[in-house]
């Protein structure tokens, strides 16, 4: 979906979002819930609470943003958007994403406000069967699996988005770095979306 003209706000793509649904549905029988970090104005967490909803799972969905842009970029961010993804850009309210939820139908998931290196442990839930995390630059991404990898539960699955995406580099270079610490995980690439098993 294209925002307003501007190429470098291209969200999730359709397919993109297919491949998260069908992982996320897969991740169902794992123990845990279904976390988004970096929720912008809630497209993807609208489509996993509308598939919960309709696969009459007890699950909750966790959601995370700033909700007040995009924080800092760091040099590992610099790309071919050039000033694009400055801090304060994608800035959207969390009221909006609760009225967008209302307007659904659909029960609102638990909703954390503030950037992911100000979250504490207890901002999470204890298990997590699926993650998607979608923070766009190097620092958020790295806190990301920071905060999710201890939770996972066995089989569930993490997904990253703006894998190999030329104009956010920095969350491919946050991935890499954290497989290079962990061997063991297998990293499987569909679009711009990373699947870590």
């Amino acid at each position: 979906m294209k925002l307003q003209n501007n190429s470098y706000l291209q969200q999730v793509s359709d397919q993109e979002s297919e491949i998260l649904l069908g992982l996320a549905q897969q991740s169902l029988v794992f123990d845990g819930n279904l976390v988004e970090l970096g929720c912008y104005r809630g497209d993807t967490s609208l489509l996993l609470a509308k598939m919960l909803v309709r696969e009459k799972s007890a699950k909750k969905l966790w959601i995370y943003d700033s909700f007040e842009g995009l924080p800092e970029k760091t040099t590992f961010d610099n790309s071919v958007a050039g000033e694009a993804f400055q801090a304060g850009e994608l800035y959207v309210s969390k009221r909006e994403v609760v009225e967008r939820f209302k307007r659904a139908g659909l029960p609102l998931p638990v909703i954390r406000k503030g950037f992911f290196e100000n979250l504490a442990d207890s901002d999470l839930p204890e298990k997590i069967c699926f993650a998607f995390l979608d923070g766009d630059l190097y620092e958020s991404i790295k806190t990301s699996l920071r905060l999710v990898e201890s939770r996972m539960s066995d089989g569930g699955v993490i997904i990253i988005h703006d894998y190999n995406n030329p104009e956010l580099p920095g969350s491919t270079r946050a991935v890499d770095e954290w497989l290079l610490a962990h061997k063991n995980k297998r990293l499987t690439v569909r679009e711009t979306l990373a699947i870590i098993h």
